[in-house]
This record gives C-alpha cells, structure tokens and sequence, in this order.
C-alpha cells in the first residue's frame, strides 16, 4: 500500500484526537526532521518542548541499544541498575529528596494530587482542596483536566474529579481568597506553557511559598514543560529562589522517551504499598535514557545555553519589533511566546510549515518558540528570516 492510501486508511481508524498534517515524518537530526517526501523542516516546537537534546542524539542511541541488549523491563517489584544510577543522579541535582517514575505528565501531575491529598488525610484532618491558576495545563486525565484552568473544557466529561479551585496567575490576594480549612495544596506551573507562555513574578512565587508555610498547606510547581534546562536553569524553580514541596517532570526529562518523575520532600514519603503505582515504573530503558539526558544536560552546560539563546531570541524579537507588529515578547531560556498584533498566528504558523519551518501559534494571537535546547544563532537567524515574511510591518507613516 503507497503512502496516500496508508494515511488515508490512518484516518478511517485513528481515534480524531488532533488535527494534523498531512506529511509522514521519518527521520532527524539536531533540530530538524525529514519527512518521507525529502522535505526538511527546521523544528521550533521540539515535540513540545520534548527533544531537549534534539532528534536522535547519539546519547540517546546509545543508552537504548546497550540497556536493549542488557534487560528492557524487569518489573517495578525488582530493582534495577539503570533505576538505583539514575535515582540518586537525579535527585542530587534537585532540591527534592523522593521521586516516583512514571511515563507522562499527566500521570506525574495525577501522582502529586495523590500525594497531596493523602497528606491532607493524615496530617490535616482530611483536607483535600487544591488551588490551581487560571490559563493552567497539567494534563488530560479526568483529574488533572479538572485541576487545568482551559474555559473550553469547564462543561466537558462531567461529572470531572471535585476539589479543585482557581485562582488568578500572578495574583497573590485571589490565592488568599481561597484558601480555607479544606486547602492541602497550591499547584502551578513556575511559567505557563499551554496557557500562552506566562511566567510567574518572583512576588508571586515567594508569596505562594511564604503562603504554604504560613497555612500548613503544600507547595506543588508542574514542571513538565519547564524542567530539564528548557528555562535557562535546570529546573524553573530556580529563577525563583523558592523551593517546593512536590514537583512533577515529564517531556525534556527522555529526550523524547516516554518517561515522567514525581518528586516530593522527605516528609511526603507517605505513601503506603498500593497506594501508588504503574506497570512501566522505573524501567529499566527509561532509566538508562534518563540517566543520560540528565547527565549530557550537566556535563555540556546545556541549561547555560539554553539561557544565552534564550538571550539572543528576546534581543533578535526586539529587534524584529522596531519593523513589525510585534509586542509582549515573554518567556525564560528557550520557552519563549510574542503576540503578532492580530489574530494572524495560525496562519503564519501554516505558511512557516510550508516553508520547512514548524512552529506553535499558541494563541491566535501569539507564537511560541520551544525548539531543541542545541539551537545555535545561525538556526534563530533561519528562522526569522522564514517568520519575517508574514509578520505585519509597522506603516510610521500612517496618521
């Protein structure tokens, strides 16, 4: 069966869960990919901020054959040698003392509400309210789409898990507002990734934690799209200064392989056997590609990088800006969002893909840049260049 024929078989049988392109991706390199017809496409979405390290980097390779070869899955009831290396690597580089190892984010996120609320039930008289933020994302289980903040699904998949309330980002007082007897935990993430790149104010941030202390309730950063580098730092919470009590980890942390952490204080190791669980736990090849993410990140300085890019794509945009309509340029290292001065982002993102460039319009008003943390100058100068062309140029002389 040719390629036409098997995508539209494709369509007759996948479940419509997204919509998408009618290319057949089959090979990367770097920061960019090859689809089956030749065609190259330099990649600013990066999987959604997922190949932190790029499109089969060697390290990744490599950590796969050797641990393939060795032992792919033992079981979570085993220890394994990938499981103990990758461990204390992981959690001697956080200010976090326990991890579980899970496959998504969302089942990081499902984890930590778990957590929270078990902690409510044993140690403040079945507490078990958790305040999240307008504009959130922290996944699309029944449990976690209830703790997200998206308007659109308010009505969806009702009757959803109960016990959640919203604040607004960045608003210390509508917090405050809702914290009462029931509260256990405040869940957010340090800069919004779905929610169109918004970050968290350092006021804020302190204030949530000097909040947390205060009240006897926890402390819960998703730093799903914000960890491993992807800010400027290795992990989000440390342009804050703020240390929380759990932190979930997903995306960047395989490089691409499915794999997530939860991570909690030593103080929250109060699960009991049963309690918490999955079949893919601690494998041993995600624990080999873990591994060698994480070390590759500290061994190559790649979070240092990744702010210095960070730096020139804000001062580029600035640049940019002086001729095109564009403002609110946002966001740390390379998780970085602009508005476009209309609600022209989705079809500048379709034009750029047809120019080999694929890149996320956010919002229909706002692009977002997450590429691959290797990106150099001359491929944010490639890019650009492609994105000039269907900005709206500044009229100076427009009464």
């Amino acid at each position: 069966m040719q390629l036409p024929e098997l995508i539209k078989t494709a369509d007759t049988q996948l479940l419509t869960v997204t919509q998408r392109q009618n290319v057949v991706m089959q090979s990367g390199s770097g920061v960019r990919m090859k689809d089956t017809e030749g065609n190259e496409y330099l990649d600013f979405v990066g999987g959604w901020a997922v190949t932190c390290l790029g499109h089969s980097p060697k390290i990744i390779v490599d950590a796969l054959t050797e641990q393939a070869n060795k032992l792919v899955n033992s079981s979570p009831s085993y220890y394994n040698l990938p499981m103990l290396e990758y461990t204390k690597l992981l959690v001697d580089n956080t200010c976090l003392d326990r991890v579980f190892f899970a496959s998504s984010g969302a089942e990081a996120n499902e984890g930590a509400i778990k957590l929270a609320r078990k902690y409510g039930q044993k140690q403040k008289d079945g507490a078990y309210e958790i305040i999240t933020t307008t504009n959130a994302f922290h996944g699309r289980t029944l449990t976690t789409m209830s703790a997200t903040g998206k308007a659109i699904w308010k009505d969806l998949y009702e009757p959803k898990t109960k016990g959640f309330k919203q604040a607004e980002f960045n608003n210390l007082d509508s917090v405050r507002a809702l914290v009462n007897k029931n509260t256990v935990a405040i869940m957010l993430e340090p800069v919004q990734g779905e929610g169109g790149v918004n970050v968290a104010t350092q006021e804020f941030m302190q204030g949530l934690r000097d909040l947390c202390d205060q009240e006897n309730i926890l402390l819960i950063l998703d730093e799903v799209q914000t960890g491993f580098g992807r800010t400027g730092k290795l992990f989000g919470y440390q342009h804050f200064d703020v240390e929380p009590d759990i932190m979930t980890l997903a995306k960047g942390i395989g490089g691409g392989f499915p794999l997530s952490a939860l991570m909690a204080k030593e103080f929250l190791n109060i699960f009991e056997a049963g309690d918490q669980g999955a079949t893919y736990s601690s494998q041993p090849l995600a624990m080999a590609v873990g591994k060698a993410v994480l070390q590759e990140l500290l061994d190559e300085n790649i979070s240092a990088h990744s702010e210095l890019m960070g730096e020139y794509l804000h001062q580029s945009l600035n640049e940019l800006s002086k001729d095109y309509a564009i403002d609110n340029i946002r966001g740390h290292g390379l998780l970085i969002a602009f508005d476009v001065g209309s609600d022209i982002a989705g079809h500048i993102s379709k034009q750029c893909f047809s120019d080999g460039l694929l890149i996320n319009a956010c919002k229909s008003y706002s692009l977002r840049l997450m590429p691959p943390l290797i990106i150099s100058k001359s491929e944010i100068d490639e890019m650009l260049a492609i994105v000039r062309q269907y900005l709206t140029p500044i009229n100076y002389n427009a009464v």
